[in-house]
């Protein structure tokens, strides 16, 4: 497991993907707001969460709240890139656990898995513009904000606009304590 100050990040279990569907995939509004495709009704069995074979291109995990070692959510290196050493993080958290800091611990521990176990050169994360609490997770782990694309999410009948964060291995400041 890797471990923050106040999150771990685990492997997806069977009874992680039975609540991470109930309380995210299920909500439209909040499913309309970080992914890039559509809501649609999805049985359990096809869940976006399921466990799936590993793939070098994506990394899964559970968020696990340190403090009361329950499921908080889920934590993504996506697009994973072994030649230019790149990948894209994001996260969701469960909506109870919101506002208690544990995205900008989930963002710092992506970033030592990413730059220090894996290797990489440089993450980056896009979010809609209006996701304040995203985008000061970011800004508080070093990130920079690259770009705007203007409205280029659909969300809910509205056209939002997108903001991109990059960070570089050579300006990530590893935090004090061991990950």
């Amino acid at each position: 497991m890797l471990r923050g100050e106040k999150v771990g990040l685990r492997a997806r279990t069977d009874a992680d993907v039975e609540v991470l569907h109930a309380e995210l995939a299920e909500d439209v509004a909040a499913w309309s707001r970080s992914e890039e495709r559509p809501w649609r009704p999805t049985p359990k069995t096809k869940s976006p969460y399921a466990l799936g074979e590993p793939n070098e291109r994506h990394e899964s995990f559970s968020v696990v709240e340190s403090a009361s070692d329950e499921l908080a959510g889920i934590a993504v290196l996506w697009g994973i890139d072994t030649h230019n050493r790149t990948a894209h993080l994001g996260l969701a958290l469960r909506p109870s656990f919101q506002g208690r800091g544990l995205g900008f611990d989930t963002v710092l521990t992506l970033n030592h898995y990413g730059f220090a176990v894996r290797g990489l050169r440089r993450l980056q994360l896009e979010t809609l513009a209006d996701n304040i609490a995203m985008r000061k997770a970011a800004e508080r782990a070093g990130y920079r904000l690259e770009g705007t694309l203007r409205q280029s999410a659909y969300v809910v009948g509205d056209l939002i606009d997108v903001v991109i964060y990059g960070q570089l291995a050579d300006e990530w400041q590893p935090p004090a304590h061991s990950r």
